[in-house]
């Protein structure tokens, strides 16, 4: 039988599993595609780990908890994690519930290493307790913003919904176009989608971005937009990935098609990333998003962190300025960043991609960071 956990995630020497706690969306309203992609990275390094002899002969165990995009749900499972001894909480897709995930494994003392979530602001304060893999949203949407330029989209709308996160993305964009000629127009997703389409001709918006949850309210109004003929030359994108899996393609057909969003991943994988991105397909049974190598390389991360350094808290905490691993997309290591409270890693490569309209299962690189 095995010794149940400490609460401070102590050293053992018996065997026993080292626990790593999850967080995952895997159910609505939580972007359940997202947090599946997620938890396929996740569960494959562990299951090399643990084939490859574990961690000094203990294997790494997975406790996966469903946020479903609740950032209360999210605080009490770093809680519930904590009292169950887990060395490091991980994961996370949605950045409101990362920032409570966050805030509560900084108040445990418990090392958090969120894999997916770019909200700046992840903390309110400094913390020495949480690192991030995904790159900021001001960065990511900067990259976004300038290829937005360079496709001559000035007159900006963006769709949005209230949100931290899409008034931070907003935020973002006005900055770094307005100084360049750039404008952004912001217009309530509540409006009916007819009324948002006389509002994109109104202004003579050339693009219109959607900082709008998925499905809704994003695919009624890229039916409206697609089926309005005074819109035919507006640019519609996504800067958060909405079109980057598989249901978006299936709720929009060909509508769906020539999106720009973001993703963070390189023009070509190395060695590493192909071997991990077949193992992916294979689990996925369809194309890995960067979620899912986002997910691998958390725990490469956190498998080297816990052979270096042990399994206790305080000291897994300390090493992320000592992090130097091979992931699937680079080299890894963590970095202070101004204006983020967190070790980050600066920067996962970043790319400007959509679905070929003349082929929407395949995807374009527009624009690399």
């Amino acid at each position: 039988m095995n010794t149940p956990p400490s609460p401070s995630g102590a050293e053992h020497t018996d065997g026993s599993p080292i626990r790593l706690g999850a967080l995952v969306p895997l159910t609505r309203p939580g972007w359940a595609e997202a947090g599946r992609h997620l938890l396929a990275g996740l569960d494959l390094a562990v299951r090399e780990v643990n084939d490859a002899g574990g961690i000094d002969g203990r294997p790494l165990e997975l406790v996966v908890r469903d946020t479903a995009a609740d950032p209360e749900r999210a605080a009490a499972a770093v809680d519930e994690l904590a009292d169950l001894g887990v060395a490091a909480v991980v994961g996370e897709y949605h950045s409101v519930v990362a920032r409570a995930a966050a805030a509560r494994a900084d108040a445990l003392g418990v090392p958090f290493l969120c894999s997916s979530a770019v909200l700046d602001a992840l903390t309110e304060e400094p913390t020495e307790w949480v690192a991030r893999l995904a790159p900021a949203q001001s960065h990511g949407w900067r990259i976004y913003a300038d290829f937005l330029l360079g496709a001559g989209r000035r007159r900006v709308a963006v769709a949005t919904q209230p949100s931290v996160y899409w008034t931070s993305g907003t935020r973002v964009l006005r900055d770094h176009l307005a100084p360049r000629g750039g404008t952004v127009l912001e217009l309530d997703a509540s409006l009916t989608p007819e009324a948002l389409c006389d509002a994109l001709v109104d202004h003579g918006a050339t693009a219109l971005l959607l900082l709008v949850g998925h499905p809704e309210p994003a695919v009624p109004v890229v039916r409206a937009v697609r089926s309005d003929r005074r819109l035919a030359e507006i640019l519609i994108g996504a800067p958060a990935g909405q079109p980057e899996f598989a249901e978006w393609a299936a709720a929009l057909g060909e509508d769906g098609a020539g999106v720009p969003f973001l993703r963070y991943l390189p023009e070509r994988l190395g060695p590493l990333g192909e071997r991990v991105g077949k193992e992916l397909r294979e689990r996925l049974g369809e194309a890995p998003s960067f979620v899912a190598f986002e997910g691998w390389d958390t725990v490469a991360v956190l498998a080297a962190v816990l052979r270096s350094h042990g399994t206790d808290r305080a000291a897994v905490a300390a090493s992320w300025p000592r992090v130097a691993v091979e992931g699937t997309r680079g080299p890894i290591r963590f970095s202070r960043t101004p204006g983020i409270g967190v070790w980050q890693w600066v920067w996962a490569p970043a790319q400007v991609v959509d679905r070929d309209p003349a082929e929407p299962d395949r995807l374009r690189v527009l624009h690399a960071g």
